[in-house]
């Protein structure tokens, strides 16, 4: 178990109290013991934290200065990790704790695999159970493919890169480096594109052929049952940092920077850029072929019609949920808008003509 200075060292934390003592985990505040660590990164859970067990406790130095002559009485032996980004430096000791914990594949081929001949596959990684590999693929090293899995020809997976069960890689799809692809999810489908060719007699709607790739860069995280299409016939991007939640649609030839978080069940409509840094909350959506700047945040629910230009603002949506009777009044209100306007302006009108 790791000591007090060694994570202090490891993660570039100030240190307050005996650093020989060891640590085996974090735990939330209310259920931490004298050999875990707990954070605090909200002042309203302060109370929490003096009354916490918690042998260690992750804070800044704010927090620290008010919490210190507090805990003396009920936690004299407790330690603190001072830090200014408390949230940041428990994910990464987190992180640390996790790999001690975190299942082991080791490197080999399991019988029932199905590997192409012309498939480049170094011996240090993991093939699982009827994973499919196809003509041309390329792995890196270490790169840890887990069962029922398939990579189609021509794709490319950056070392170190991680691939849950049931996942489907389409051709010419490239992933970076120490990606995280979680199961169901789905890169490289086809786009959505269709021509409409109608007549007085009938008619269809014509395929487009989705000719281009998908190129996700490293350090991507891309939750379970989430899609990433093909583009057209240029390539769909994802920036080296991203990170998508579950069940997130992108769409062919949407381009999205670097360092973007985008939560659950949120839409990207084809042609769209998302610049850097920008964060997405759940269940937004956007239309097609718009740009959106750079550490734009946009709320969850939240409908997005026309390109971002001006970097760093935050813009909502989502109409408050109230009862279904108040909001049956407010929507007949809400029908009735342009006749109230209409005669807004004919009062206006009738009282600048007198």
């Amino acid at each position: 178990m790791p000591t007090a200075i060694e994570l202090a060292k490891q993660f570039q934390v100030s240190l307050v109290g005996e650093g020989s003592l060891t640590f085996d985990s974090l735990a939330p505040l209310e259920r931490a013991q004298s050999t875990q660590i707990g954070f605090l990164s909200n002042p309203l859970y302060r109370q929490e934290a003096i009354e916490s067990s918690a042998g260690a406790l992750i804070l800044s130095q704010t927090d620290f200065d008010f919490l210190k002559d507090q805990t003396q009485s009920q936690n004299p032996n407790r330690v603190y990790f001072i830090s200014n980004n408390p949230y940041a430096t428990f994910a990464k000791i987190a992180q640390f704790f996790a790999k001690v914990s975190a299942t082991k594949y080791s490197a080999g081929i399991h019988a029932s695999a199905v590997i192409d001949p012309s498939a480049q596959v170094p011996v240090s990684c993991h093939i699982g159970p009827f994973v499919q590999i196809g003509p041309g693929v390329q792995l890196g090293e270490r790169v840890c493919i887990l069962g029922n899995t398939a990579i189609a020809e021509n794709s490319k997976i950056g070392a170190d890169s991680l691939i849950y069960p049931q996942v489907s890689v389409y051709h010419n799809v490239h992933l970076g480096e120490r990606c995280i692809i979680h199961s169901g999810a789905v890169i490289g489908s086809d786009g959505f594109g269709f021509a409409p060719d109608f007549s007085a007699n009938g008619g269809e709607w014509v395929k487009i052929p989705q000719t281009g790739g998908v190129r996700i860069g490293s350090d991507v995280e891309i939750g379970a049952s989430t899609t990433i299409d093909r583009g057209a016939m240029v390539n769909t991007e994802i920036g080296s940092g991203t990170k998508i939640d579950n069940q997130v649609q992108i769409a062919h030839n949407v381009i999205i920077g670097k360092a973007c978080v985008i939560a659950g069940c949120a839409a990207i409509s084809g042609s769209t850029k998302i610049g850097n840094f920008c964060i997405i909350g759940g269940a937004a959506n956007f239309a097609g072929h718009l740009t959106i700047a750079d550490r734009t945040t946009v709320s969850g629910n939240t409908s997005i019609i026309r390109s971002i230009n001006e970097p760093g603002q935050h813009f909502t949506g989502v109409y408050p949920s109230m009862l279904h009777s108040a909001w049956e009044k407010n929507a007949a209100i809400l029908r009735g808008l342009d006749k109230i306007r209409q005669r807004l302006r004919f009062l206006e009108q009738k009282k600048s003509d007198n």
